[in-house]
């Protein structure tokens, strides 16, 4: 699966999920660009899916006709410790992901 990571999180995240190619957001090419825009330029990069700590991307951007997912990681903060405990978590919701769908992982 083609991953994409959100700016708002850490960069060494993307070694959390082994068997998956996951990119930067700055890395893509995607640097600065508002959520919209964001999801457009991922979804014609190939990706399946944005990792984000941005809780607010469901509500300011229809999934509808989308085929990128949004996994939104709910942590204390968005540093790597808050996030780490997440992982098995994601991994799971990864494996079983549809095109277009939000989840929330907690």
């Amino acid at each position: 699966m083609k991953v994409l990571l959100d700016e708002c999180l850490p960069i060494a995240f993307r070694h959390s999920f082994p068997g998956h190619e996951v990119h930067t957001a700055e890395w893509a090419g995607f640097k600065g660009m508002k959520n919209g825009n964001l999801l457009r330029a991922a979804e014609d990069g190939g990706y399946d899916v944005l990792l984000t700590a941005d809780q607010e991307i469901p509500h300011q951007q229809s999934s509808v006709d989308r085929r990128i997912s949004i996994l939104v990681l709910c942590a204390a903060t968005n540093k790597i410790d808050d996030l780490v405990p997440l992982i098995p978590s994601v991994q799971a919701e990864l494996a079983k992901l549809q095109n277009g769908c939000v989840v929330f992982v907690h």
